[in-house]
């Protein structure tokens, strides 16, 4: 009887009591020896029935029918307030209510494990980025205070000690000052907060004045730097600029960070239709598969230490993917381990 209506119950059950009852009536007139017609056999089936039915349709319409209506009217009434309607469905005894609420309350159910599911990754998420935060921040904070005690034990008088602890005092001040701003241009992207200003402006010039910034940097770690063709034409796009300059610096930087030694990066520029595919490729150390799905999250890193040494907040590759999907588009990345890594993007042609 799972997920009938109340009416059906009412006749399933009536008719059973009718029967149980007209058996009984047609054994006591025998033991009497009274002899019952069939017709009158019938009569009181019908009677009994009709009795049994109005009766047990008027208890579960007063007892079971209202309790199960006040949870469909919770349920709707939930459902109504995160919807902004106040509206109230009216259900009839007639109508097959039971099976409406179990389906309703089967998704209730369902809407409510989500949920849940939901809070506990969100909660272990949270539980992940201040551990992060703190790990990141603890590495200058500490760098500095042991720079300003050796000044403060003596340190300070000595020329030769005092100038090179400043200066690296000052680069670690500078790294907690990039982490802040990182966190908070994503804080800004995340919440819609951060205003987009689109304009036209050349895709190959921008990679042109990305690639000459850069190359002190490179030239570090004797890392190459350059376009793959010419591009003698211009590549308008239409985009914010400053912002697709900071994912543009932030794929070369990223690039050069795990570079190899006499390695090289090269952009790339595809006519893809409405859009432009622009690629930054190198010949580095690559990312282990495994790692892939990971890789634009907030402070994951693949090689920790490396990307440490090498000045990295682990913030770049996030900032990429949500300046990107704000404009709208796609970014990716493809990679083979000992090979190298390329990561691409999709900005808007400009008309």
């Amino acid at each position: 009887m799972r997920n009938q209506s109340p009416q059906q119950i009412s006749i399933r059950s009536a008719a059973l009591l009718a029967a149980i009852a007209t058996f009984i009536f047609v054994i006591v007139c025998r033991i009497d020896d009274h002899l019952v017609s069939p017709l009158v056999v019938i009569i009181f089936f019908l009677l009994t029935f009709a009795t049994g039915f109005f009766v047990l349709r008027y208890v579960i319409g007063q007892f079971i029918y209202r309790k199960i209506k006040l949870i469909y009217k919770t349920i709707q009434k939930e459902k109504s307030t995160k919807s902004g309607r106040k509206e109230e469905e009216i259900i009839h005894m007639n109508e097959d209510f039971v099976a409406r609420i179990n389906r309703d309350v089967e998704a209730w159910a369902d809407d409510r494990r989500k949920e849940i599911d939901k809070l506990v990754a969100e909660e272990q998420y949270r539980k992940e980025f201040l551990g992060n935060v703190s790990h990141e921040l603890k590495t200058p904070i500490f760098n500095i205070q042991g720079y300003v005690l050796t000044l403060l034990e003596g340190g300070l008088e000595d020329p030769t000690i005092n100038r090179d602890y400043l200066e690296r005092a000052a680069k670690s001040v500078d790294r907690m000052i990039h982490i802040i701003e990182d966190l908070e241009s994503i804080s800004q992207l995340e919440v819609g907060e951060l205003q987009l200003y689109f304009e036209k402006f050349d895709l190959v010039q921008m990679a042109k004045d990305i690639l000459h910034a850069q190359e002190m940097r490179a030239q570090e770690y004797n890392i190459t730097l350059g376009l793959k063709e010419n591009y003698d034409k211009p590549m308008e796009a239409w985009a914010d600029k400053d912002r697709i300059r900071q994912v543009f610096t932030n794929l070369v930087v990223n690039s050069i960070r795990y570079g190899r030694e006499n390695g090289h990066t090269e952009v790339r520029i595809y006519d893809m239709d409405e859009n432009w595919l622009v690629e930054v490729a190198d010949n580095g150390i690559g990312i282990p598969p495994g790692h892939l799905s990971r890789i634009f999250e907030r402070f994951y890193r693949v090689d920790k230490s490396r990307s440490r040494e090498r000045g990295g907040t682990g913030l770049g590759l996030s900032i990429v993917k949500h300046i990107i999907e704000a404009h709208g588009q796609t970014v990716n990345v493809r990679s083979t381990e000992g090979v190298g890594s390329t990561f691409s993007f999709t900005v808007k042609k400009g008309r």
